[in-house]
């Protein structure tokens, strides 16, 4: 079992708290995400998606409760499982992203997969430095610009980056 923490920066610019609609523990957010297979290495050929208001039973010898995804290689035919891990994550902020660091943003507890890339999609939120809110942006060209009326300042999100950290 390896704990991975989805980290993701940006630079952010008159904008602050970059985090999924419903807040870091939004349980209808997607992470879309590639799984690499822990026994040959085989990259998943598509991403998965994954949330934490879907879940499935664990297989039959490997406990009770449940889990986001149980699934094959389909190279080597192992299978594996990921699990999301709720409470561990906070919105990326304007000073984080000025100082070049990272914010946590979805803890992944994996068995048999490594993850391995992470691709922003749709369902984000922001807001201003002046308070104005934008909700539901599509980050998934990697970009969102905007004017700010009530700043009378323009905000953009650019330079989007995403990585996994082993965590113990």
């Amino acid at each position: 079992m390896v704990n991975f923490m989805l980290m993701i920066t940006a630079e952010l610019e008159n904008l602050t708290n970059l985090q999924p609609q419903g807040g870091c523990d939004d349980p209808s957010f997607s992470y879309y995400v590639k799984l690499k297979c822990g026994s040959c290495g085989e990259l998943s050929p598509k991403e998965t998606c994954l949330s934490l208001n879907e879940t499935v039973p664990l297989p039959s010898g490997k406990g009770r409760g449940t889990t986001h995804l149980v699934q094959k290689c389909k190279f080597c035919g192992r299978e594996g499982t990921v699990t999301m891990i709720p409470g561990k994550g906070h919105p990326l902020t304007q000073e984080t992203s000025e100082s070049g660091k990272h914010a946590p943003l979805m803890l992944f507890e994996c068995r048999g997969f490594d993850l391995v890339n992470f691709s922003f999609g749709s369902g984000w939120k922001v807001e201003s430095i002046e308070g104005t809110k934008y909700e539901d942006i599509d980050l998934s060209g990697g970009e969102f610009a905007e004017y700010d009326e009530k700043g009378a300042c323009p905000v953009m999100i650019s330079n989007l980056r995403a990585t996994f950290d082993v965590v113990k």
